[in-house]
């Protein structure tokens, strides 16, 4: 059975609003709230698959910090990259 879309962006949101990590949470957490509302199946299974690298690697990415390895560079990075450097000029 396959997991309703609405289910699977409440799940998605939820992981991302608690990672383990603040400064992760409040990156993603954001950026979840924000984006996957009108995220595709194909968008939210990149998602996913992003979540599964790991926090401390997602926020080094996302802010800049390191580069993304090549599986990584994706639509969705681009745009967590985007709102991530958004978020860290806003709260300077």
């Amino acid at each position: 059975m396959t997991e309703d879309i609405t289910i699977r962006r409440k799940r998605l949101i939820h992981r991302s609003r608690y990672t383990g990590m603040k400064e992760t949470d409040l990156l993603l957490g954001g950026f979840a709230g924000k984006y996957l509302g009108d995220f595709s199946m194909q968008e939210l299974d990149i998602y996913e698959a992003l979540l599964e690298a790991g926090d401390p690697n997602i926020y080094v990415w996302a802010v800049g910090r390191e580069p993304v390895p090549e599986e990584y560079q994706t639509s969705v990075m681009k745009k967590l990259q985007e709102y991530g450097q958004h978020e860290l000029a806003r709260n300077d």
